[in-house]
């Protein structure tokens, strides 16, 4: 417990053998469960889950188990964890749920579902325990344990629904960060800022986090996105259930691991994602739940800038194939400058709109 909240981590691991063990051994004393997430690795990552997890228990005691969720055996569940869908839950489906050994909940997914997959995983199992207030930590030793209550404060202190750390408040932990890393997160920070309404957050790519019960709750956990934009999705999911965002400042860890990324398929699988949430957040939240004129805005100022470019587009064509000009020049530009300003007005209603919503934590 942390200031009389549940605490829970989800740790997913994907052939983390000799990072995996030394997380849960350092896990601070308050965390009362860790889910601890295979993804189908191909080394010695689920026998060091294991066997950490049992000298856990040996050094800390044995943890109680929650009377109205008892955890058992091969994703079958008593009490208040109620199998769904005749008799299997979401999270029977995708994953072996063992016996808690101590406060460690050892998890094995079924296939492999990547990073996003197995948070999604963690996620159900600490939603259906209940637990106040949950934890994302990776499992390759990245993440500075003893800062995990900077993420946890605006949680129990019911400022924030949702904390996540941050790289990029600090000159000093910019600096820390590789130049390709920084480039990269730079850009995905802006596209998230439009496709989530969260002008203020930045460092998306972030996965230290904390969620509380009540955001869980909101967002539809069983469509979650599954690949390496889980928390950029999370975020629109978040922005459109009206949940506050707190971003905290925080430094990261760069050790020995290697990154499982391939940025051929993550740069567009993540650019088209956060393009449909985008459309998806503006219809839903602007249009379906509330109509606000900034979605118009949106649209318009997009129609008039794409006609501006098309009609650039149809001069330079023109002019190099010496068949003279067939759009007037001053129509184009009065074309796309009336988009760029439509535009950027329907972001600073968007920013408005959301302002309340995100707080910064240095």
């Amino acid at each position: 417990m942390y200031r009389d909240a549940s605490v829970g981590v989800v740790m997913p691991a994907y052939n983390e053998e000799g990072f995996v063990g030394d997380v849960i051994r350092e896990m601070p004393d308050y965390v009362d469960r860790i889910y601890a997430i295979d993804d189908q690795s191909t080394d010695g990552t689920w026998d060091e889950i294991l066997e950490a997890a049992r000298a856990d228990a040996s050094s800390d005691g044995p943890s109680e188990p929650r009377e109205d969720a008892q955890i058992v055996a091969d994703g079958g569940f008593t009490g208040d964890r109620a199998a769904l869908d005749g008799g299997v839950s979401a999270l029977a489906k995708r994953a072996s749920v063992r016996d808690p050994i101590g406060r460690v909940v050892p998890i094995q997914h079924r296939e492999n579902l990547g990073a996003g997959g197995a948070i999604k995983t963690g996620y159900l199992a600490a939603l259906e325990d209940g637990v106040d207030a949950t934890v994302t930590v990776d499992a390759d030793g990245q993440m500075d344990l003893s800062q995990m209550t900077r993420l946890l404060d605006p949680i129990v202190e019911g400022k924030a629904d949702y904390a996540k750390g941050n790289r990029l408040l600090s000159k000093e932990y910019r600096a820390a960060m590789p130049r390709f890393r920084f480039v990269g997160n730079a850009i995905l920070t802006f596209l998230t800022k439009i496709a989530s309404g969260y002008w203020k957050t930045m460092d998306p790519q972030n996965g230290y986090t904390a969620i509380s019960n009540d955001a869980l709750e909101a967002v539809d956990l069983e469509n979650l996105y599954e690949y390496y934009g889980y928390c950029n999705d999370l975020l629109v999911k978040l922005n459109v259930h009206g949940m506050r965002v707190a971003d905290v400042a925080m430094p990261a860890v760069y050790g020995d691991e290697e990154s499982s990324i391939q940025y051929s398929s993550y740069i567009p699988k993540v650019s088209t994602m956060l393009l449909q949430n985008f459309l998806w957040r503006l219809k839903t939240k602007y249009l379906a739940l509330d109509f606000h004129p900034l979605a118009l805005f949106y649209l318009v100022g997009a129609g008039l800038a794409g006609a501006g470019v098309l009609a650039i587009g149809a001069a330079l064509i023109a002019a190099l194939s010496s068949l003279g000009a067939v759009v007037d020049g001053s129509t184009t530009v009065v074309l796309f400058v009336a988009g760029i300003a439509f535009l950027l007005f329907a972001m600073v209603f968007d920013m408005a709109e959301s302002e309340h919503l995100e707080t910064q934590v240095r």
